[in-house]
């Protein structure tokens, strides 16, 4: 299920929404001082990468990994990671979309923002419409393949 074959977008996001916003409530509770300010640096530094899909890609990568690392669960991490890495192809093709790169790194930036403040509850919505938003373009695309 690691290719577009058979990829149900909404059953994937149904599962990415259980385990990843839970990520981010315990990352919100949990984290170090330190993982707290590599997320809000990770979030700002996707200003620089607006035109560079490519290295955008690599630092959403850290970023999310630096939320599941802040909220200390290895088991839910590993499972985060494998649906980070379900429809890859897909996101890959939605980062190219024009203002697709400028809403996430928004997205972002809010979710870092309320991780700093340990805003449990903020963190969790800004992570749901983020998630939304991956979805809708993934979805968007999927659509315009033909897939």
């Amino acid at each position: 299920m690691l290719s577009t074959a058979g990829y149900d977008a909404d059953e994937h996001f149904e599962a990415r929404v259980l385990i990843d916003l839970e990520l981010v409530r315990l990352c919100s509770v949990r984290a170090s001082a330190y993982i707290r300010d590599r997320i809000v640096k990770l979030a700002h530094d996707g200003h620089a990468f607006y035109s560079d899909p490519v290295a955008f890609r690599l630092l959403d990568i850290e970023f999310h990994e630096a939320i599941n690392i802040g909220a200390e669960s290895p088991m839910l991490s590993t499972l985060s990671r494998c649906l980070y890495d379900v429809g890859l192809d897909l996101r890959r093709a939605a980062s190219e979309m024009e203002g697709v790169i400028q809403t996430s790194v928004e997205q972002h930036c809010l979710v870092a923002q309320s991780i700093i403040l340990e805003d449990v509850e903020a963190a969790v919505e800004a992570y749901k419409l983020h998630l939304r938003h991956i979805r809708d373009t993934t979805i968007s695309v999927k659509l315009k393949s033909g897939q």
